[in-house]
């Protein structure tokens, strides 16, 4: 007869047999499901700062947001990064990407984005002087985090999801 020890490491690897089982066919369960948020309004309704410091530009804005996430989420969704990427070429680099705002949705419930006048969460720096005469396209993209399963990237390509806003030439101070 098997001793308490056989008898212990059996169950424990049986359950963990069984987890890994379960956690494979629910990543095969949502593979192909990608759902299709719908972005109706991103746009940069203000500008409230545009100034160099230490050398950088550095610019600070208010945002329009209208999205529904909902069709993103499936029984395997545990949350949705949700972030604006600001994206232009400059004279040191072809491509900048900057996150200038983000929010993690964690149910369906909380899933439908609208903000209105909404101040960025962080700051939009460029490594040197050229923001001025700068047009800068604002994208809304969000990336899908699974219990289980792969990880994927979402990114608004329609108009909608898209907005191009031109930076002044000249500098301009804080307004109350």
């Amino acid at each position: 007869m098997h001793n308490v020890w056989t008898r212990l490491n059996s169950v424990v690897f049986f359950a963990l047999t069984v987890l890994l089982a379960m956690a494979v066919m629910t990543a095969f369960s949502t593979y192909l499901h990608e759902g299709s948020p719908s972005v109706k309004v991103l746009k940069v309704s203000k500008l409230k700062t545009l100034r160099n410091h230490a050398g950088v530009d550095r610019a600070l804005m208010t945002l329009d947001i209208e999205a529904d996430f909902r069709a993103a989420f499936n029984w395997n969704v545990k949350q949705l990064f949700v972030y604006v990427v600001a994206e232009y070429e400059s004279k040191k680099n072809p491509l900048n990407q900057i996150v200038v705002w983000d929010k993690i949705v964690e149910s369906k419930d909380d899933a439908y984005i609208k903000l209105k006048r909404h101040s960025v969460k962080y700051a939009l720096i460029d490594q040197g002087a050229e923001l001025r005469n700068k047009t800068i396209n604002f994208v809304l993209a969000w990336d899908h985090m699974p219990y289980t399963g792969r990880l994927y990237q979402g990114r608004g390509d329609d108009e909608e999801s898209k907005h191009k806003y031109k930076f002044p030439g000249k500098y301009k101070l804080s307004e109350n």
